[in-house]
């Protein structure tokens, strides 16, 4: 055995095909977790935990960058640094899965059971953490050159702590096959809901989404498995994440597709030729209108009365709206009374009322009109979506 310099020297740094490729995952890995946990809404619960699960998940393949590059010598105390993280994986997906269907919020004090696992593992590796550098060194030399001389290491070494680590494998392999069963099950329970969650200007559809990101974390079990089967140690994770660059670069290229930035609209406006930037009425003075006064409860709720409210033309107005949301006037308001009168479909204090009464509650004047809207924005009749809910 030799000492830590002298072994260190010996380890080759690796750059090739495989190491640009994971470096280019982890680049846009956390390029789009940045964008989704800074401008993600707070209220868009689901997309806040795919950032934060994409950014695990760059976090990971940049140890495993430095371990297959041979960069970690420079760093070895933080070899096998990210394990616990690697058990945050499934259940983070599992909870955008969730929390993008049911459409609710995941909070640490009804969803601490998830943490569980990695907190665990954490705190059984705590002895690891705290040993020499040696050690570590080591470790990393067992999993990726094991032709290379061992660092000596201190006589009276304690490796309790790998009684838990020899198996992290299997709990990895645990981790996954819990949360795909718990996402394929959720999957089912909501499909038949798949018309109710499709969003009307959306060319990908929040089930679908939801599908593939399943099949993805999938696919990724199958391929550990292999890898796993194949590879005793470490030394096969570069494959995996050469598949999470793919499947990160193919989340990018489906969130830029969803972006206004290749709209029309984006780039010039039709109302260009317009007063618009003179006005200093904006989407958001409007919405926050309507949605305080409750503007879109009003039968005679029209953009000439809108207008006259905010103090400014039918034609400015008109143009914020299309701007913004490329919807008109009709169907801006009725995105309100739509999401309102689903509630009170489903709300006992209103089951004394019919349902073209609730239609006529939130501001449609007959029932056709209610019933045509209400199938325009979410793709039922009220009465099949009022026997949805009870059979759920």
């Amino acid at each position: 055995m030799g000492n830590i310099n002298q072994v260190l020297e010996q380890i080759p740094i690796r750059h090739d095909f495989v190491s640009y490729f994971i470096s280019l995952g982890i680049f846009i890995g956390l390029l789009v977790s940045f964008v989704l946990l800074l401008r993600t809404s707070n209220k868009n619960n689901a997309f806040r935990i795919y950032g934060w699960s994409l950014l695990i998940q760059s976090i990971i393949a940049t140890d495993v960058f430095l371990c297959y590059t041979g960069l970690i010598k420079y760093i070895p105390h933080f070899n096998d640094s990210t394990e616990p993280l690697v058990l945050l994986l499934a259940p983070s997906i599992y909870l955008f899965v969730y929390t993008l269907l049911t459409r609710k919020s995941i909070t640490l004090k009804k969803h601490w059971i998830h943490l569980v696992p990695s907190v665990l593992y954490f705190l059984s590796q705590i002895q690891y953490y705290l040993q020499p550098i040696s050690i570590k060194v080591n470790a990393y030399l067992g999993a990726y050159y094991d032709d290379i001389e061992k660092v000596i290491i201190p006589k009276d070494t304690d490796y309790s702590y790998l009684w838990i680590k020899d198996e992290f494998r299997w709990l990895i392999l645990a981790s996954f096959v819990f949360y795909i069963i718990l996402s394929m099950r959720l999957i089912l329970i909501n499909r038949t809901k798949k018309k109710i969650l499709s969003a009307e200007n959306t060319r990908i559809n929040k089930f679908d989404f939801s599908k593939n990101t399943s099949l993805g974390l999938l696919a990724f079990f199958l391929l550990i498995f292999i890898v796993y089967i194949n590879f005793e140690d470490d030394g096969g994770d570069h494959f995996i994440f050469i598949f999470n660059t793919i499947i990160v670069g193919i989340t990018c290229v489906i969130l830029l597709s969803e972006s206004r930035f290749f709209e029309n609209s984006w780039i010039a406006d039709k109302y260009e030729t317009s007063k618009f930037k003179s006005q200093e009425i904006s989407i958001n003075d409007i919405k926050q209108f309507v949605e305080k006064n409750n503007f879109y409860l009003l039968s005679s709720a029209s953009l000439k009365s809108l207008a006259e409210e905010l103090n400014s033309s039918s034609n400015y107005i008109s143009q914020v709206i299309n701007t913004y949301t490329d919807l008109n006037f009709n169907d801006f308001i009725n995105q309100y009374r739509i999401e309102a009168s689903k509630s009170r479909l489903i709300d006992s204090e209103y089951s004394h009322l019919t349902i073209e009464a609730i239609g006529n509650s939130v501001g449609f004047k007959s029932k056709s009109a209610f019933y045509n809207a209400f199938k325009k924005h979410v793709a039922i009749s009220p009465k099949a979506f009022v026997t949805l809910q009870k059979t759920d």
